[in-house]
């Protein structure tokens, strides 16, 4: 372990965090293709809509409970260890599910499962963001979301080759799937090193130089790694002299306004699940049938067609994070977003009426998903997972992640529960709901969340600080160099 030498080493921990994210998309995806299929509600006793919507959502609030755990313990524990205990959770979990045979029994894999994700979740953004160059972060994560993509797509694909069959290995099979990419997660962590900033964080600062020079493998010179060390190691002793990334910087705003940071953080996080997004993803299958009018197999078949464009979509923004920045990304593509689903209500109540137009309208309708889940692609979904990790203070950076994480979680859980009752019981008025809330999130991107695109994690504190350049008198002026350099190079071997 420690053997790896610079892309190599960025490699390994790209490997890892896409097969985190993969994972992720594989299981959002899963039950949102299962829950319509006849094998599965022969299981399960064709469990109503809103029992539908409980088994589905309850593992956001396993995952909510995992990222406040991961919130508590994660710190300490550091990224790899965290990592790693979620992911034999989410083992245990997949397990479980595989394994059910009464809904009792399912939930609680479906709990188990979540608070393992929710683990994972929370902290391979963070580990992402601590390793990847200051220049190319966005493309980073851009990549791990794609794979998300990817695993989200594959899992509706391999669901919809099930629907024709009915025994309850047709929905069985696709759960324990899962395990695929969870066991090369945990070969993975055995051979990539703890992050620099988190080493240099718990007074383990020569593992910290050494992991530096490893990352850079004489792409740099020695006396610019020794100068991001310091730098490393100067925004450490500032955070700890003002206390910043205990639990009371919760409460208050410090100098580098860690509070303001960390509400920006679960804001974002929480934007993201109330806009909609995971209404669609889960229930794609059943807004197809029910809201534009498509048979049960028509509406499995658009469905993986939907997934695999927001893969393809997925690497618009390869091209776009690292060039024109985050808040441009988010403010434009939301717009689209707000304006899909008002538009997507208008059609929606054309087809429930039965009007004359109510064919054209189903055709339209299907094709605002696709505009939809594109938009929140190209500007929101990446976004969402590197923002976090690059607005929060180093030493608060595990904890805020994880909480940020938990209000993505909790605010997922209240979307996937509602969605069903609400389309069976006020139809095209849910759309409605979704406008006006990604409409209410334009203006308070574009006042209060600043760009970080192009900048060293340690100076966003400085941003935060109002200290840009080292003003005499700041509380950063008495720094000696800050080093302008990747972490990892210009790639991956």
């Amino acid at each position: 372990m420690g053997k790896l030498r610079g892309n190599s080493l960025l490699a390994a921990v790209t490997a890892l965090t896409a097969l985190g994210f993969m994972q992720i998309g594989f299981d959002i995806g899963l039950m949102g293709g299962l829950v319509n299929e006849r094998a599965f509600n022969d299981t399960f006793n064709s469990p109503s809509p809103t029992i539908l919507g409980f088994i589905v959502s309850i593992m956001e609030v396993g995952a909510f409970f995992g990222s406040i755990a991961n919130s508590i313990f994660g710190e300490s524990l550091g990224r790899k260890k965290s990592i790693a205990i979620g992911v034999v959770v989410m083992i245990i979990g997949s397990l479980l599910q595989a394994t059910a045979y009464v809904r009792a029994h399912l939930v609680v894999g479906r709990i188990v499962t979540g608070f393992g994700l929710g683990i994972v979740n929370s902290t391979t953004p963070v580990m992402q963001a601590e390793f990847s160059p200051k220049a190319t972060r966005g493309l980073y994560v851009c990549m791990q979301l794609t794979v998300l993509n990817f695993g989200t797509l594959l899992v509706y694909w391999v669901d919809y080759g099930f629907s024709f069959h009915s025994g309850s290995y047709a929905w069985r099979v696709p759960v324990i799937l899962q395990c695929a990419f969870l066991l090369p997660m945990l070969l993975l962590l055995l051979i990539v090193d703890e992050t620099p900033r988190w080493l240099a964080a718990h007074d383990r600062q020569n593992d910290a130089l050494d992991v530096l020079h490893r990352l850079n493998n004489g792409k740099v010179s020695d006396s610019d790694v020794v100068a991001t060390y310091e730098d490393i190691l100067y925004t450490v002793s500032v955070e700890k002299a003002m206390g910043a990334g205990s639990w009371k910087d919760l409460l208050k705003n410090d100098k580098i306004q860690s509070q303001r940071r960390l509400l920006i953080a679960c804001a974002i996080q929480a934007f993201q699940q109330l806009g909609g997004i995971n209404a669609i993803i889960y229930y794609s299958g059943t807004i197809f049938q029910k809201s534009v009018g498509f048979s049960q197999n028509m509406s499995s078949l658009m469905s993986g067609f939907l997934q695999t464009w927001m893969f393809v979509a997925s690497f618009i923004p390869w091209l776009l994070i690292d060039r024109i920045g985050r808040r441009r990304l988010l403010l434009s593509m939301i717009s689209v977003m707000a304006a899909v689903m008002a538009v997507q209500s208008a059609l929606v109540r054309q087809i429930e009426m039965e009007t004359r137009i109510a064919h054209v309208c189903g055709i339209v309708a299907a094709s605002m998903l696709f505009v939809f889940e594109g938009a929140f692609t190209i500007g929101f979904q990446a976004t969402v997972w590197v923002y976090p990790s690059e607005i929060l203070p180093l030493r608060l950076r595990q904890r805020g992640s994880a909480i940020s994480t938990a209000a993505n979680w909790i605010c997922n859980y209240v979307i996937v529960q509602i969605t069903l009752p609400a389309i069976s019981n006020i139809g095209w008025k849910t759309y409605i709901i979704f406008a006006i809330l990604n409409a209410l999130w334009v203006p308070v991107i574009y006042f209060f969340f600043p760009e970080t695109k192009g900048m060293q994690l340690e100076d966003v504190d400085r941003l935060f600080a109002g200290e840009d350049e080292r003003e005499p008198g700041g509380i950063f002026d008495t720094k000696g160099t800050t080093a302008e350099i990747e972490l990892a190079g210009s790639g991956i071997a």
